[in-house]
């Protein structure tokens, strides 16, 4: 006769595990299977394209983002063109 008994896990041994394999939540392109969304991908888009910067003006990289390689391209494309136009600044506005 087998009991169903609890393994207690040390929370050591979790943040071990996470460090290791990742968390178990992975992140998915918002922009793939949603035709809506990347129509909406466009250098006047400037709210949109705001959350892909951090505070002080840089691109976040796409494994933060969670963008596939394609989109992230395309991201990073109008964001540039956005600052050309000076729609979204190049560096923080003030530290």
């Amino acid at each position: 006769m087998i009991k169903n008994t609890k393994v207690k896990v040390s929370s050591r041994l979790m943040k071990k595990r996470t460090k290791r394999f990742g968390s178990s939540m992975q992140k998915h392109c918002r922009f793939c299977g949603n035709k809506e969304s990347e129509q909406g991908l466009d250098y006047k888009n400037t709210q949109l394209l705001k959350n892909f910067l951090t505070e002080r003006g840089k691109i976040l990289p796409s494994r933060i983002s969670g963008t596939c390689c394609l989109h992230q391209r395309a991201v990073s494309r109008e964001i540039r063109k956005a600052r050309t136009m000076a729609l979204l600044p190049y560096t923080a506005q003030a530290y």
